[in-house]
């Protein structure tokens, strides 16, 4: 594989360098961490770390203890070597690129216990690839007690009952628990995430009904990403406003025990779905400012790393109308586990007579082994298939084969071969028989 010495050592010097940063922190937290019982201890939250690996939605702590306001602060970082290559057959010349380090990026998370029951969260991204400056990504209000009303209120109910309110990253599927969330690298056993990357922060609410595995929510939101009261569609009818979007999932997710090997087997099943009737600008497939992780592939000359912030993802382009299902079945068995993704998409941008339908499928294969499963190999392959507007049946398709090494439970240094190809795009199109594929770095810190 081209210059893989070259790469590996490179890999070695950013893991040795990130550690030795890091340690530091993870001595700092420890410190703080032991100063006292409470401070180690937020209810009802997935830890940034190794402790967050193949946590979902945070299951429900029903001996949940408040003795005050307790401050949590965290943050993550990463930074990858990049070595791809990529090429096309059509009119458009691709940007020349080569081999170096991406942008680093870093994020900055508060959680809060403000009551009993009542967490608060909140993430900044410190810098990213489409904002270099601070922005808030997002928070919320998570509440799994009444107890603010009178103690004890409704027990009985919030017991299996929660309530989340914000301007948040709305809970669509499960691929986006063990996505890169900007530096929130940690939990992708990857580098990137998947070609048709779902993800989207709206202003809503989710109500969730947890109880002996199995989970029910369902969420409305405002149907916005860029929030304003500016409403040009009511003066004039030949302009989309945007209504509410609805998100539903129900799911099981329990253990069974293998009495032979005293092993546990996991097993969870997902269904979910999101539905928008009108909008000026679906954001669904759009809506990661943070950006893609294989920087300027697939990009033409001129392209910046910030204004071409989506290099090697696809956005089906159904802007106004859009439903979107999402299937997600998770098996772990010892170290070895599985994490699989059918998406189908529906929808259509206002000048569309007709729908189109986008599909998707993935696959992950992961086997963790050593002293607390601190190491991993994995691969996974990516398909999405549908229309374009133009009228071509196109399909894009990925594989990955990754392995990674958690140096502390905060420290992860990973590698990636990525191999993707385009098929179907007109020759008019900068993706005509288009495909990058090469070797990616990159070494994450979450606390």
């Amino acid at each position: 594989m081209k210059n893989f010495f070259k790469y590996s050592g490179i890999a070695l010097m950013m893991a040795m360098g990130v550690q030795t940063q890091a340690q530091e922190v993870e001595v700092n937290v420890l410190e703080i961490e032991e100063s006292t019982e409470s401070s180690r201890y937020m209810p009802n939250f997935r830890y940034y770390d190794q402790r967050g690996l193949d946590v979902f939605e945070p299951k429900k702590d029903k001996n949940e203890v408040f003795d005050g306001i307790n401050v949590r602060l965290g943050g993550a970082f990463a930074i990858q070597f990049q070595g791809l290559d990529h090429e096309n057959a059509g009119d458009i010349p691709l940007l020349t690129i080569g081999d170096n380090f991406n942008l680093p990026t870093a994020n900055l998370d508060l959680d809060v216990h403000l009551y009993d029951g009542v967490r608060m969260h909140l993430r900044t991204y410190l810098s990213s690839r489409h904002h270099p400056e601070p922005y808030v990504k997002g928070g919320y209000i998570q509440i799994d007690k009444l107890d603010f009303i009178s103690e004890g209120f409704m027990q009985d109910v919030m017991d299996k009952v929660r309530i989340k309110i914000g301007h948040m990253e709305n809970n669509y599927g499960d691929m986006h628990f063990r996505r890169s969330d900007n530096a929130q690298a940690l939990h992708n056993p990857f580098v990137g995430n998947l070609i048709m990357d779902a993800f989207t922060t709206e202003v809503g609410a989710e109500l969730y009904y947890i109880d002996n595995g199995f989970l029910a929510m369902g969420s409305m939101t405002n149907g916005k990403l860029n929030q304003s009261v500016s409403a040009p569609h009511l003066d004039d009818p030949a302009i989309l406003g945007t209504s509410p979007s609805y998100i539903g999932k129900i799911g099981y997710d329990n253990y069974l025990t293998d009495t032979f090997t005293q092993d546990d087997l996991r097993f969870r099943l997902t269904g979910s779905v999101y539905h928008t009737n009108e909008s000026a600008n679906a954001y669904l497939y759009s809506a990661d400012r943070a950006g893609s992780r294989y920087y300027l592939v697939m990009e033409a000359e001129g392209a910046s790393p910030a204004s071409n912030f989506r290099s090697g993802r696809f956005n089906p382009g159904l802007r106004n109308e859009l439903t979107a299902i999402m299937i997600n079945p998770f098996l772990k068995y010892g170290g070895l586990e599985f994490f699989g993704t059918y998406e189908r998409a529906s929808g259509k941008a206002a000048a569309e007579a007709d729908d189109r339908t986008f599909n998707q499928y993935a696959g992950e294969l992961i086997y963790r082994f050593g002293n607390n499963e601190n190491f991993y190999i994995g691969g996974r392959y990516n398909l999405v298939d549908g229309e374009l507007a133009s009228g071509e049946d196109i399909d894009i398709s990925r594989y990955n084969l990754a392995a990674g090494w958690f140096m502390t439970r905060n420290i992860l240094a990973k590698v990636e071969y990525v191999n993707q190809n385009y098929n179907g795009f007109p020759t008019s199109d900068i993706l005509h028989e288009g495909s990058f594929n090469g070797l990616m770095f990159e070494a994450a810190i979450s606390f």
